[in-house]
């Protein structure tokens, strides 16, 4: 029989010397085994943990309901946030009123970088909007999650290289193993029909889009907000306000001259 993965967080109310060895004690005893162990947040501990029977964490529930010293917070199979909160002791943040926009700051670009990363390696149709102001790391984060997962990108519309803006792709382009990239901004200002049949086709193939402003996008396309499935907002610091006039004057400062990269 397999082994089952779980997330086990508590919350301390009590840290006493040893509380630690004690809860390891108790898992070892049922034989659950510790893959990974972390601090998350304040005063909470996470564990990822692995059970060869369900009825052990029915019992390990049992046994600390009893406990003063902490309180379970979470006890179930594990999410990808739980994971990623292990990894970097600190959950990421999602809006209250729309569970599918989750907020980052540049100082949690590492976290950012393997969120997408995980979100990457699962296979068929994704599509993620990724809003933020100019230099504040979208572009960057995108590829560098693009080589964590091990994939392949390729830039539709961008301004990481001064502009390009794809009308067609060659063979061997067209996999379910890319990362296709588009600037919504680019390609509403500077792209021909051509270009937009080339985004139909892609968004046709059953794998990863990432689309910076995805607001501009929707303007532009048969698209809507509602058809991503993650909004990933990147500000330099919580306060941040995402608008879109600097965002255009850059683009269009950008727009100037002949850009090698148009094809």
């Amino acid at each position: 029989m397999d082994k089952t993965e779980w997330y086990f967080e508590y919350e301390l109310q009590y840290n006493r010397p040893g509380l630690l060895g004690d809860i390891s004690s108790l898992l070892g005893m049922l034989s659950i085994n510790i893959i990974t162990i972390n601090g998350v947040e304040k005063a909470r501990r996470g564990m990822l943990l692995l059970s060869k029977y369900d009825e052990n964490i029915i019992r390990l529930r049992s046994i600390l309901e009893t406990v003063d010293t902490i309180k379970i917070t979470k006890l179930r199979k594990p999410k990808l946030r739980d994971k990623l909160a292990v990894r970097h002791g600190k959950y990421i943040h999602r809006d209250e009123e729309d569970r599918k926009t989750i907020r980052f700051v540049r100082d949690e670009l590492g976290i950012l970088v393997d969120f997408m990363a995980e979100l990457y390696k699962s296979d068929g149709h994704k599509l993620i909007g990724v809003r933020g102001m100019p230099r504040v790391g979208k572009t960057e984060s995108i590829v560098a999650a693009s080589v964590c997962a091990n994939k392949r990108w390729l830039f539709v519309s961008s301004t990481l290289l001064k502009q390009t803006v794809r009308n067609q792709l060659i063979e061997g382009e067209y996999s379910k193993d890319n990362i296709y990239i588009i600037d919504g901004v680019v390609s509403k200002k500077r792209a021909n029909e051509k270009h937009w049949q080339l985004i139909r086709e892609i968004m046709q193939l059953p794998a990863t889009k990432v689309v910076e402003h995805p607001d501009i996008f929707v303007q532009q396309t048969e698209y809507n907000i509602d058809d991503f499935d993650y909004i990933i907002e990147l500000r330099s610091d919580e306060n941040e306000e995402i608008t879109y006039e600097p965002i255009n004057k850059v683009h269009d400062s950008h727009g100037t001259g002949f850009s090698m990269f148009d094809f």
